[in-house]
């Protein structure tokens, strides 16, 4: 069975779940923290890293002790330090974590006071009152776990897309390998570029569906075959994913890619247009009587009811249909149309490589400019710098300048939004920097109006430029926070300060529906990479995919611009005094 850099991230995560259970060093919890990360935002599989005869040791963040673990794993599937820690530690305890408010200290009190080693315990002791009885919980606490619970229950199991991609893309590939088979289209959510996806659905063309099914039932990921017929088949795949394959005639690949595409409100506002003008629109074709007069592609589907093509990634019936009625529909800005990303980490504070190696790595990626923006002072758990720190990494900018030829480097800072408003450093710091990146990162529980208050006031800071990932959003793991992101917005639009939509595939924040609120008020969205290694700009792509499903053409992202023009719009939110 392959291996995919997912898997072994997982299993680097898991391990640094438990270690922060047993209250290990925070140095060594970090280090599994970071090689995970290092594993998902490298583009190609470690598998085919090590078959090209290329030492693990090389990628940032891994050393000796943890390029053997993976060597083991790719190897046998297995990670016999993540085996020894389940014998003190159940794998089941580290679903406590996903529980908010239930940080490392609290499950192990769970676990070590209560016995409470899974999800249906904790329910169970939640609903005999016996969590707020617990030294550090309460009443609140227990209720919260509850609501929590009881929500989780009622949600489909959804994939990150970016999770789902690791297995998505090898699939299609070894489909498109069988005897016959013309093309493989993977449909669905997927297509549309949603940040989650609940399944796949795969479109094949090909001259029999034997070879097709035959293929699919033979791939090594598949756990179990649900249903299977001669041109349909629903598979599981080990890692959970559920996978539709069809196979279609060339003659309907247009009509059934739409149909199976989605969204279904979007294709029910085309079948309506069909049903005015007297045609039918289905999976098959479009047809006027029994006659087919469109299908073979999706062009021929939307131009047969007088539409333009419309971009998968607008499919989801927010006035897409109406737009291309009125020749209106926006031109999606695409990858090639970002100079720079202005949200970027080094190892000076939790990210794993030098400045002078983001800079080169960003310049790879075909980008003009690129900010550092590492952690302030107090975001202890990634050694956030302090005034002077910062000041001393200012120079060492400078000097990087002069010696760089290629791409400009700008002075920035991700500085934490207190929970007052203030920032966590001061103005006479901060106004000496080209941008700032401010963020909350702690206290994600506040009230609507607490919360969203504390981020205004952030807002009317002498210099502030960009409000980072502003629900704080961690897709399948963290709720956004509670905000008036509309009071927000028209805040950023009044003082000319801008939003980030966060590239990194557990975040994608802002989402696609707040990135088109931003474009209608006016305010610019920067689309950041937020990169904590060298390879962890490829995620900037996910973001533009978010930009795309957000209406967004490349006047309305801020990185899009010159530097020149970039730094004109930067000044006006750096201002030179407190």
């Amino acid at each position: 069975m392959p291996i995919h850099n997912e898997d072994i991230a997982a299993a680097f995560d898991e391990i640094a779940d438990l270690l922060e259970i047993e209250n290990a060093n925070p140095f060594r919890v970090r280090a599994y923290r970071n090689a995970a990360l290092t594993l998902r935002g490298l583009p190609q599989e470690a598998s085919e890293w090590v078959a090209q005869g290329r030492e693990l040791t090389e990628l940032p963040g891994i050393g000796e002790g943890l390029a053997k673990k993976i060597n083991e794993f790719l190897q046998t599937g297995k990670m016999s330090a993540l085996q020894q820690l389940h014998k003190k530690v159940p794998a089941s305890v580290e679903e406590l974590l996903k529980i908010p408010g239930l940080g490392p200290k609290r499950v192990r009190a769970l676990f070590l006071n209560e016995g409470i080693s899974n999800l249906d315990q904790l329910e169970r002791a939640a609903r005999g009152r016996r969590i707020q009885q617990l030294p550090g919980f309460g009443e609140k606490t227990e209720q919260k776990i509850l609501e929590v619970l009881a929500s989780q229950r009622k949600k489909k199991q959804r994939f990150l897309r970016a999770t789902a991609a690791r297995y998505a893309e090898p699939l299609r590939s070894w489909l498109s390998r069988a005897t016959g088979v013309d093309s493989v289209v993977i449909a669905g959510s997927y297509r549309r570029g949603r940040d989650t996806v609940g399944d796949l659905d795969i479109l094949v063309t090909a001259r029999d569906s034997a070879p097709v099914m035959q293929a699919l039932c033979e791939y090594d990921e598949v756990a179990e075959t649900l249903s299977q017929g001669s041109t349909r088949a629903t598979v599981l795949l080990k890692c959970g994913l559920q996978v539709d394959v069809r196979v279609v005639e060339q003659k309907s690949f247009g009509a059934a890619l739409q149909y199976f595409t989605g969204s279904k409100a979007h294709s029910i506002q085309l079948r309506r247009l069909a049903q005015d003008a007297g045609l039918k629109i289905n999976e098959y074709g479009v047809f006027k009587g029994r006659r087919r007069i469109a299908g073979k592609t999706e062009e021929s589907v939307y131009q047969s009811v007088g539409l333009p093509f419309i971009a998968p990634e607008l499919r989801e019936a927010r006035g897409e249909i109406e737009a291309a009625q009125r020749g209106k529909l926006p031109k999606l800005i695409e990858r090639s149309d970002l100079r720079g990303d202005l949200h970027s980490h080094t190892k000076a504070t939790d990210g794993t490589a030098s400045i002078k190696a983001m800079a080169r790595a960003a310049q790879a990626q075909g980008l003009d400019y690129l900010a550092i923006t590492d952690h302030s002072q107090h975001l202890r758990v990634a050694k956030g710098l302090d005034a002077s720190r910062l000041l001393a990494q200012m120079d060492a900018i400078d000097r990087l300048n002069e010696e760089i030829r290629g791409i400009r480097i700008l002075k920035g800072i991700e500085v934490d939004i207190l929970e007052d408003g203030s920032l966590d450093l001061d103005a006479e710091v901060l106004c000496r920097l080209d941008l700032v990146v401010a963020a909350v990162h702690y206290q994600f529980d506040l009230s609507r109006r607490r919360q969203t208050t504390r981020i205004l006031r952030a807002m009317d800071s002498p210099c502030f430029s960009i409000l980072a990932h502003p629900t704080g959003r961690l897709l399948n793991n963290r709720s956004a926070i509670e905000i008036d992101l509309d009071k927000i917005i028209q805040a950023a639009a009044e003082r000319g300060c801008f939003l980030e939509l966060n590239s990194q595939p557990d975040r994608l924040d802002l989402d696609d529906v707040n990135c088109l609120a931003a474009k209608q008020a006016g305010v610019l969205v920067s689309v950041n990479s937020d990169a904590h290694s060298v390879e962890n700009f490829a995620v900037l792509d996910y973001g533009i995919l978010q930009a795309k499903r957000g209406w967004l053409t490349a006047r309305d992202v801020l990185n899009t611009r010159s530097l020149k023009e970039l730094l004109a719009l930067l000044k006006k939110t750096m201002q030179t005094s407190a």
